[in-house]
């Protein structure tokens, strides 16, 4: 007696071997991929926020490189869009810390503290908006390896004279809800 297939089970099996084709293959059919076409109203948003352009008093963009940058990334399969300013500040981190923590929550950013450490002088992570307008704004103080890979050795030079730090804003590319830490 040959081996014979019900028409039903036949759509099963071949579904069940593309999902895992896909899976081993590292291809999601649940999640579809969003490029970083049509994004340039969304990018143009996060570049102006008021948060980029309100370093503390003293702080300046470095001397050796812009500072400034945005990107829309879409090679991980969703679009992620970042603006973001790099300033050198000649006071310390809890300044700098206190400053934008100030800042965020008085424009209605949310404090979300690291899970992972029970300290806020390494990063500090805020969110803001809901589904379809949410955003990440992210201040972080890179290390002198970093700098000098990413920027020369000028730039870690001229950090190193006082608190270095980096401050980002970043969205999906449909303003999906995002977390700090996940």
């Amino acid at each position: 007696m040959p081996f014979r297939i019900r028409p039903g089970r036949t759509a099963a099996l071949l579904l069940s071997a593309v999902c895992v084709a896909g899976g081993l293959s590292g291809c999601s059919f649940l999640s579809p991929f969003k490029t970083c076409e049509g994004t340039e109203a969304r990018m143009k948003e996060l570049e102006s926020l008021p948060l980029l352009a309100s370093p503390p008093p003293g702080a300046s963009t470095p001397r050796s490189f812009d500072g400034a940058y945005s990107e829309c990334a879409d090679d991980s399969g969703d679009a992620w869009l970042s603006a973001g300013r790099s300033y050198v500040y000649p006071g310390t981190r809890q300044e700098v810390l206190d400053h934008y923590r100030k800042a965020a929550e008085a424009d209605g950013w949310r404090f979300e503290p690291d899970p992972m450490s029970g300290q806020d002088t390494r990063e500090a992570c805020f969110t803001k908006g809901a589904d379809g307008q949410a955003k990440v704004f992210t201040l972080s103080f890179p290390p002198a390896r970093f700098l000098t890979e990413f920027y020369g050795p000028e730039a870690a030079a001229e950090f190193a004279t006082g608190s270095g730090f980096e401050i980002t804003v970043g969205s999906e590319a449909d303003g999906a809800t995002a977390s700090c830490w996940s």
